[in-house]
């Protein structure tokens, strides 16, 4: 072989292995290597799981929300994901228990009264994190610093609906508005608190009736206290139980009066919802996930839900309501700027 033919065949070679070289980097940038960038800002791949309170994932509002935040995550963030139902108190502990001893990455508490388990299991597991909603984790027996609190300032919400509720029955010649709760827990009252104040502030000579159904589930029992409600004058019943509550806004609807839902958007439930109080369950559930993902899960604080950061408010306003929504407006972003302070949170009975 010539040499002059050996040098230029040396040269088509490494010409063409440059050329390789190049296409592999085009590679890994633009595919492999991509995919590999994005995996990291996603974050690591974990295992996220959530534990439901007995309302279960039919409740249409708190459980269920909290289920579609672990789903958006998974969807979204590449986790894997696990849901365990509680069907009584006694659930909790070994729900938790089986999420931890299979070594998810961050199990979630759907509720008040899921804190004692929660302190329970996560002192036993401090090498795992927990996040619980609506407990604070200053406030977990043993203060385990491997729990995050998820917390929201419901009364913000109840200020706004009781608000509108306030204002439609000034218009309407009615002088009573009331309220349906589960239990008398914290996030329950809350809510309440807030609705009453928000009802008086817009319509000051309004009466305000409330009772608790004890249960977060059965619809019957928070019917009959609707009916109960309805047939002392109220015109507008706002529903803070849950699954149970559902029974109470069927109540509104068969005797034509306004109904206000709870937690997630049951405009859907017709056009006698007045409006629902909002609060962003799912987008908590998300975030911790997300924190959890990102190496940035503080263990012994709270992230709090609120007017000003988008994690409580109100959902679709009905037809009834329609005319008032620049003045819920105007009372939305005074609260978001701190110009309603003092919003309370407790109810006297």
């Amino acid at each position: 072989m010539p040499k002059s033919f050996r040098f230029l065949l040396l040269a088509l070679l490494a010409a063409l292995a440059l050329g390789i070289a190049a296409c592999g980097g085009d590679d890994d940038d633009g595919g492999g290597g991509s995919s590999d960038t994005a995996s990291k800002d996603q974050g690591k791949s974990i295992k996220a799981g959530v534990v439901t309170d007995i309302g279960g994932l039919n409740d249409r509002s708190f459980n269920f929300l909290a289920n579609k935040g672990l789903e958006d995550a998974e969807g979204d963030l590449g986790v894997e994901g696990r849901v365990l139902i509680s069907k009584s108190n006694g659930d909790y502990v070994p729900n938790l228990t089986t999420l931890a001893q299979q070594q998810y990455d961050l199990s979630i508490s759907v509720g008040f009264l899921m804190g004692e388990a929660t302190a329970t299991v996560a002192g036993k597991f401090p090498n795992n994190d927990f996040a619980i909603i609506d407990f604070p984790a200053s406030g977990l027996k043993g203060k385990p610093q491997n729990v995050e609190g998820l917390l929201f300032k419901e009364q913000e919400a109840g200020y706004l609906a009781g608000y509108l509720a306030g204002l439609w029955a000034k218009d309407n010649n009615a002088t009573t508005v009331s309220t349906v709760g589960g239990q008398k827990i914290p996030p329950v009252d809350h809510y309440i608190a807030g609705y009453q104040a928000g009802a008086k502030a817009a319509f000051p000579g309004v009466k305000t009736l409330n009772a608790y159904s004890q249960d977060f589930v059965d619809q019957a029992k928070c019917k009959e206290i609707a009916l109960d409600q309805i047939a002392q004058g109220s015109k507008v019943v706002f529903q803070v139980a849950g699954q149970c509550g559902l029974g109470a806004l069927d109540a509104a609807k068969e005797k034509g009066v306004q109904g206000i839902g709870v937690d997630a958007d049951q405009a859907y439930l017709g056009d006698h919802i007045l409006t629902s109080a909002l609060k962003k369950v799912d987008v908590a559930v998300f975030d911790a996930i997300k924190r959890s993902q990102d190496g940035k899960f503080k263990g012994g604080t709270d992230v709090i839900a609120t007017v000003e950061n988008g994690g409580v408010g109100l959902g679709q306003i009905g037809p009834a309501g329609t005319k008032y929504e620049s003045q819920i407006g105007d009372i939305q972003d005074k609260i978001a700027a701190g110009e309603i302070p003092d919003i309370p949170d407790t109810v006297a009975k």
